[in-house]
């Protein structure tokens, strides 16, 4: 384990080991957050392009059911994790970065660290998974259980309480259609990022927006109030400018801001917004309905049940233009046996339970092992 890998990033913990010292009284040591399984705890990521969550949570014991609400020590916020979004460099400083700071903020060290589940945007190959743990391994002492998921993972599991079963559609920044069977299988849809087509997140209606206010403008398409309520929220006073805005930086998340302007001008009856919108509802339709067919989620006649966990801002209702609503509507009809799921518990706290599910059936097992 290293001490250091990003300037001084891990020097708190040598202020909470000397404090510690400070407190011992003869044998008997006041440990750090004591309590719960000794001070061991949990850490939950959940990295996406927008931004990057990390919680630290106690290692509840295993004799126990979950409680509710689940404990959480501490919760850090930081910037875009995505690698194929701002390189690889940024993206492990963001990640070693927000893990310290939840560490710091719940008095915890690596020391006791028990699992970490890192579910990341990005992480579409099992190439990825491996050069993520083996920095991972750098970081943490070798008794600490690792895992990288792409960061759908991580949402299933913050509406199915860690179990890896269902479906998960998200649809914020980018969208991704993730789904996993009980007996290990598993399959994905869209995600492929803006340049392949992650038509229905909120980059891509965005952009589809942009396109038909460019389209409007030359006359190569219908006019569109579009325009006006695009140049007015980026303060800009013709659609010439939009492409030097567009370009001057070209992030996902900073064009995908534009969303609520489409949203708003559908809400007022834009039929150019409108279409955009409509055609987002089925993309994200399809991508669910390709995740569950492949994996037959729905069984063979198509009417078992399973679970589709629903997250994203994309995914939230707003005024007559529920985008989620019409998307359940859509895929409902193909399955009627789909039972929608908004967890009450964010993706980073999911990441978690994927950890603490997996101590669990580590530590059941050598129980087992123990009995015969």
């Amino acid at each position: 384990m290293k001490r250091y890998r990003n300037g001084e990033i891990w020097d708190f913990e040598l202020e909470l080991n000397m404090g510690a010292a400070a407190q011992r009284n003869g044998n008997d040591i006041k440990f750090l957050n004591c309590g719960v399984n000794g001070g061991k705890v949990i850490l939950g990521i959940d990295g996406g392009t927008t931004s990057t969550v990390c919680i630290c949570m106690p290692l509840i014991p295993f004799t126990q059911p979950l409680p509710d609400p689940l404990p959480v020590l501490a919760r850090a916020v930081a910037g875009c994790s995505n690698h194929n979004s701002v390189g690889e460099s940024a993206t492990r400083e963001t990640l070693e970065q927000v893990m310290a700071d939840a560490l710091a903020r719940s008095a915890s060290t690596r020391s006791a660290v028990q699992a970490v589940c890192l579910s990341v945007s990005g992480v579409n190959h099992p190439t990825d998974q491996h050069r993520i743990l083996n920095w991972l391994r750098e970081i943490f002492p070798s008794h600490v259980e690792l895992f990288v998921e792409n960061d759908a993972v991580a949402a299933l599991a913050s509406g199915t309480m860690g179990k890896l079963h269902g479906c998960v559609l998200i649809a914020g920044t980018g969208t991704i259609a993730y789904g996993f069977t009980e007996d290990g299988r598993e399959a994905r849809a869209a995600g492929a990022g803006p340049v392949l087509g992650d038509w229905g997140s909120g980059y891509g209606i965005a952009a589809q927006a942009l396109t038909a206010v460019i389209r409007a403008h030359d006359g190569r398409g219908p006019q569109t109030t579009l325009t006006h309520s695009i140049l007015e929220k980026l303060n800009l006073s013709s659609p010439d400018e939009l492409i030097g805005w567009t370009y001057a930086d070209p992030s996902w998340a900073r064009i995908a801001n534009l969303l609520p302007v489409v949203v708003s001008c559908g809400d007022a009856g834009d039929p150019v917004a409108n279409k955009i919108l409509y055609d987002a509802v089925h993309e994200l339709a399809s991508s669910v309905k390709a995740v569950v067919e492949r994996l037959e989620l729905c069984g063979e006649d198509g009417k078992d049940p399973f679970p589709l966990v629903m997250v994203g801002g994309v995914l939230e209702a707003n005024k007559r233009w529920d985008i989620g609503n019409k998307v359940m509507s859509c895929i409902s009809k193909d399955f009627p046996g789909v039972v929608p799921i908004r967890p009450k518990v964010e993706p980073a706290v999911g990441a978690a339970l994927l950890a603490w599910n997996f101590l669990m059936s580590q530590f059941h097992q050598e129980s087992l092992g123990r009995r015969l």
